[in-house]
C-alpha cells in the first residue's frame, strides 16, 4: 500500500518559511528516490527538490539556496524546509518516490516516479 502522506502547507507572506513533511512508509524511505514536486495552477508539475537512497540531494535552480531536504530516518519522515518564500513558489506540493537510481533520481523528472501523495497547499502572497 502506498504511503506518502504530505503536511505543512498554508499561506504566508512572500519572505516567510513554510516547513513540509512527508510521512513515508519504511519501504520507500529506505530504499527510493524520494522527493518534493510542485504544480502551479496552469503550469506543469515540476521537480523541486529530490534526495536519492544514499542521501544525495538534487535541487532546482529557482529553489537553491532557499530550500533545504533533511530527514528523520526513527520516523521515515522526509522535510522540505522552504525559506524566503517568493509569490512564485506559490503551488501544490506533491512528496513522491520513485525506484531509481542517482543519476535519474537527480534530474527531477516527474515521470521517473511512480509513487505520490495527495499533495499539500502552499499559497504565498506579496
Amino acid at each position: 500500500q502506498v504511503q506518502l502522506v504530505e503536511s505543512g502547507g498554508g499561506s504566508v507572506q512572500a519572505g516567510g518559511s513554510l516547513r513540509l513533511s512527508c510521512a513515508a512508509s519504511a519501504y520507500f524511505y529506505r530504499s527510493h528516490c524520494m522527493g518534493w514536486f510542485r504544480q502551479a495552477p496552469g503550469k506543469e508539475r515540476e521537480g523541486v527538490a529530490t534526495i536519492s537512497s544514499d542521501g544525495r540531494t538534487s535541487y532546482a535552480d529557482s529553489v537553491k539556496g532557499r530550500f533545504t531536504l533533511s530527514g528523520d530516518n526513527a520516523k521515515n519522515t522526509l522535510f522540505l524546509q522552504m525559506n524566503s518564500l517568493k509569490p512564485e513558489d506559490t503551488a501544490m506540493y506533491y512528496c513522491a518516490a520513485g525506484s531509481i537510481g542517482y543519476s535519474y533520481c537527480r534530474t527531477r523528472r516527474v515521470t521517473d516516479f511512480d509513487y505520490w501523495g495527495q499533495g499539500t497547499q502552499v499559497t504565498v502572497s506579496s
